[in-house]
């Protein structure tokens, strides 16, 4: 244990010091510690000796997509996104349902040993895009502010709204519910998962912001202190919502959202920000040595495939057709599109299936590794050179 401690620290570090000048090439964190896990895990040198749990690993990568939608969502440009809700709301309630029928369809195509359910567990697991993995273009000022700040709210949002959605289908999948109740057990999972996750990340932040306020005029906040309380809510907004059955995803958006309006004198992101990216990298890593690797054995071109056709066709067509009549260039629709990267959500969306033990779980698993995978690299390395194009192509067209 004390040698993979040790090992990542030093790593962690090393990266630290070199951030800055990855940050301006096409390379992500993501893809330079997915690799570190492949390359030191039992894969590879077998020098990174991991023994995590699919609980484990669900765990932490719960918790860190936790963590990173509350500090993006605190960080938001409300009026930005007021002005412009209209595309997110497109995106959220026209393009995810599309997204996922398109899925469903190429699914059936390819996977002829997965169930009709099956297939739509692996849409609906792979529609949500990824918060930690987009905020290469989502910080990024040379992006458009309404793609920027619509392309944080999709990612924050689609992950809690598909997971009702997924345990319908997961409950369809074990058995668990007659067909009679379908409708009852839909309406009934959405509104818990929706409903109890923004009633808890409101109440939580709103009470939270009070106390940091009630203590910080009486200076009862030292600043030994001041920088813990986004995490610990982020944390608070995640776990109160699952543990009364409702999304935490949506908890801490929603959470992180009213911070960032009501908290601003309050925020000190530095810790939050800090903890967050080093959560994501650690999960990476465990996810390189310990998934990835386990993985390969399985692979098929039906897989590749479908990965291939998951972060273009059925992500980008749905995109494109739902933005269209909007004010928005061909090629603005075209990046938002492109920048569906799948991360974190489909990470814990993949365990969950797993601990399902339905006959199809590990395709469906496989699959979105696979996915994964890819956009991790293909994400990480467009980046940076699509931002670029985009904002000369409008600068030309204003000059």
């Amino acid at each position: 244990m004390y040698e993979n401690i040790a090992i990542l620290a030093v790593f962690i570090f090393i990266y630290s010091m070199v951030s800055g000048l990855l940050d301006r090439t096409p390379i992500n964190g993501a893809l330079v510690f997915v690799a570190f896990g492949l390359v030191f895990g039992p894969l590879g040198l077998d020098v990174l000796k991991m023994h995590v749990t699919a609980e484990g690993l669900r765990t932490l990568a719960e918790l860190t997509l936790a963590l990173v939608l509350f500090i993006d969502a605190s960080n938001a440009n409300l009026s930005v996104l007021k002005k412009h809700i209209l595309i997110p709301r497109r995106l959220l309630l026209v393009g995810l349902p599309i997204t996922i029928l398109i899925g469903f369809g190429f699914g059936v195509l390819l996977f002829d040993k997965l169930t009709l359910l099956e297939i739509a567990i692996l849409a609906t697991l792979l529609a949500p895009t990824d918060a930690a993995l987009g905020k290469a273009v989502v910080t990024n000022k040379l992006v458009p502010a309404n793609i920027r700040e619509s392309l944080n709210v999709e990612s924050g949002l689609n992950d809690g709204i598909c997971v009702p959605i997924l345990f319908i289908f997961l409950a369809f999948a074990a058995g668990t519910s007659g067909e009679g109740s379908a409708s009852t057990l839909a309406l009934t999972l959405i509104a818990e998962e929706i409903g109890i996750g923004v009633a808890v990340g409101l109440t939580l932040t709103a009470s939270g912001v009070w106390l940091i306020k009630q203590s910080a005029n009486k200076k009862w906040l030292t600043e030994t202190w001041e920088q813990l309380p986004v995490v610990v809510l982020a944390v608070s907004c995640f776990a109160v919502a699952q543990l009364f059955e409702g999304s935490g995803f949506i908890a801490a958006f929603v959470g992180g959202l009213l911070f960032g309006a009501i908290g601003k004198d309050y925020k000190k992101m530095v810790v939050a920000d800090a903890t967050g990216e080093t959560m994501a990298l650690i999960t990476w890593v465990v996810f390189g040595a310990t998934v990835v690797g386990q993985s390969l054995d399985s692979f098929s071109w039906e897989i590749l495939v479908y990965a291939v056709l998951s972060l273009t066709v059925i992500r980008m067509l749905p995109v494109f057709l739902v933005l269209s009549g909007m004010n928005l260039r061909t090629d603005e629709k075209l990046f938002i599109g492109w920048f569906g990267p799948r991360g974190l959500a489909s990470v814990v969306f993949a365990v969950i299936v797993l601990n399902e033990n339905i006959p199809g779980a590990g395709t469906i698993a496989i699959t979105a590794v696979t996915t994964i995978v890819l956009s991790i690299l293909l994400h990480g390395l467009s980046a940076n050179p699509f931002i670029n194009k985009l904002a000369t192509r409008i600068q030309h067209s204003k000059g």
